[in-house]
């Protein structure tokens, strides 16, 4: 009988991670994995939510340009929590992401939680894409002297992408690529054009009055414009289509999230000093195509007709990559039996979960027809923050139980725990910046989540040993924790399951719990002083009562 290794032993102690799905390819490298990212950030956040921001910052009654210190801001919250998804995403890469991280760091309960939560949070900011898109599509058609049902042609637009996301990743990522990449150039190349042609309000954005009235105003916007950055989450979602998943999510999490900063830092900034504030404003109510307006002023109605059809089109873009992100968290759900196996259905020639991609897809159509596009962003952002913080939590409780579990991340974030914890106080202090409105949507999410759960998800979940358990144990319990610990490792050692151990087995338990140091020979005088009728074998239950009398 072959030896098991110290790492394969602890491999299975307590609660194995589940195999990544083989059932969904791997198709997408770096290039592709930034592009999504970058696509689902720089979409409806840049596109459409700026005007929205303006208006939130001047306490509703009027639009102020230091929107580009909230975008800042809310990126600079989400920086721990983007560190912290890259090494979970290194120690398990498979699709469904953050829901994944979350279920097997605090059990299926807060799993069901969080999935549903997550599910909601891409399908809502998805839905904002496409209110977007409507709002360009207004403008296209005023231009363009056309008549154009807008809620039809929406609906039509929504149907074709949960199509397009049916083929699968390799089509959306054909589809993403120019798009992203001749979208941002153009709005990048506005922005010098602006800053060279146009004579430049500085007072606009930088003066105190700019910031608004109070920390209040300025916070809550910062919490309203955190959705723009929920691309960082997206790539996680998909983990399971990425090749080389423990190099290419963690450095495509950080390049992503540090250019789409500095682009919406840039970009709203050059809106305000160049474009009067009110002009985002129509009849009291943010505009809801911002950069149309912006285009408009410092290049005319050519270079702004130009700047309407990028934009609807990345804002379509946008909602592509979200419902491929969404739908993936319903389809990780149902992987772990927290929701019906229709869910967990894989295209047998397009290789993707198409059920859970039209569910998301009909839900994304309730929410264009039922709610206010302002509700819209902030539900999405509300949950979108809850969502960081768990994060944050999850690499904390990893690590300071990970001699127990199954943790081994192979990217690791820096400046551990100080990171996680400033990423949850600030996570909290914009959920407070949000009012009851995000509360209510975390709610909302925990009481569908526990009535699944008790309803369906019960029945079928697997029960383990979490991280969490173990974590709240080494505050109580210190001693239990090694008891467990020493319990799971040599029963995972024990190959044949008949509750014996014999030398190899026992080495290998031994070594996997870190007592390697005096070498084989003093482990194999452990053995044979616990073997007392010296047949070479021993009972595991009484050489674990042996063992932690005379060895721990």
């Amino acid at each position: 009988m072959d030896r098991l290794s110290p790492k394969e032993v602890m491999g299975i102690v307590l609660q194995p991670l589940e195999m990544v799905s083989e059932t969904l390819e791997r198709k997408l490298g770096l290039f592709s994995v930034v592009i999504l990212s970058l696509s689902a950030m720089l979409g409806s956040g840049l596109f459409v939510l700026p005007s929205l921001a303006m208006m939130e910052l001047g306490g509703g009654d009027s639009p102020l340009g230091g929107i580009w210190l909230a975008y800042l801001f809310a990126g600079l919250v989400i920086l721990p929590g983007a560190i912290s998804k890259s090494e979970l995403a290194s120690a398990m890469p498979s699709s469904g992401g953050a829901y994944v991280y979350i279920e097997k760091t605090f059990g299926p309960i807060i799993g069901t939680i969080s999935g549903l939560g997550l599910w909601a949070n891409f399908m809502l900011k998805s839905a904002f894409a496409l209110i977007g898109f409507r709002a360009y599509l207004w403008v296209l058609e005023g231009i363009l002297e056309i008549s154009i049902n807008l809620d039809y042609a929406v609906m039509i637009m929504l149907a074709l992408i949960v199509g397009v996301n049916i083929l699968g990743a390799k089509s959306i990522k054909k589809v993403q690529t120019p798009v992203v990449l001749v979208s941002v150039t153009y709005l990048i190349f506005l922005c010098f054009w602006a800053l060279a042609t146009t004579e430049l309000n500085w007072d606009a954005a930088l003066s105190r009055d700019a910031f608004g009235a109070d920390w209040n105003s300025f916070s809550s916007t910062a919490a309203l414009v955190f959705v723009s950055y929920i691309g960082v989450t997206k790539l996680a979602a998909v983990g399971g289509e990425i090749k080389n998943p423990s190099q290419n999510m963690p450095k495509g999490i950080l390049i992503s999230l540090f250019f789409s900063i500095f682009l919406y830092v840039f970009v709203t900034l050059t809106m305000a000093i160049t474009v009067d504030p009110m002009s985002y404003v129509e009849s009291g109510h943010a505009r809801e195509d911002p950069i149309y307006v912006f285009a408009l002023g410092v290049g005319g109605k050519t270079i702004a007709t130009i700047a309407a059809t990028f934009a609807a089109i990345t804002v379509l873009s946008g909602a592509l990559a979200g419902i491929m992100a969404a739908s993936r968290f319903l389809f990780a759900m149902a992987r772990d039996n927290l929701l019906p196996t229709l869910f967990e259905n894989v295209h047998s020639r397009f290789d993707t979960p198409h059920w859970a991609i039209v569910g998301t897809g009909i839900s994304m159509a309730a929410a264009i027809m039922y709610l206010p596009v302002h509700d819209v962003a902030e539900l999405a952002s509300g949950f979108n923050i809850m969502v960081f913080i768990a994060i944050n939590a999850c690499v904390l409780v990893l690590r300071t139980s990970a001699k127990s579990h199954w943790y081994e991340p192979e990217w690791k974030s820096p400046l551990f725990p100080f990171l996680q914890i400033f990423g949850i106080l600030g996570g909290l202090v914009l959920i407070y910046a949000m009012g009851m409105k995000a509360v209510v949507g975390g709610l909302a999410a925990s009481i569908i989540g526990v009535i699944i759960y008790q309803s369906y998800g019960k029945k079928y979940a697997h029960s383990s040993i979490t991280p969490w358990s173990t974590f709240r144990l080494q505050l109580t319990n210190p001693d239990e924790v090694e008891h467990r610990r020493r319990w799971a490792a040599f029963h995972a050692a024990d190959t044949e399951r008949n509750n014996h151990l014999n030398l190899h087995e026992f080495i290998s338990a031994m070594e996997s719990l870190g007592f390697s140091g005096d070498g084989h020979d003093a482990l194999r005088e452990y053995f044979h002083a616990a073997d007392e009728n010296e047949d070479g074998i021993l009972e595991i239950d009484e050489f674990l009562i042996y063992v932690e009398e005379t060895v721990f």
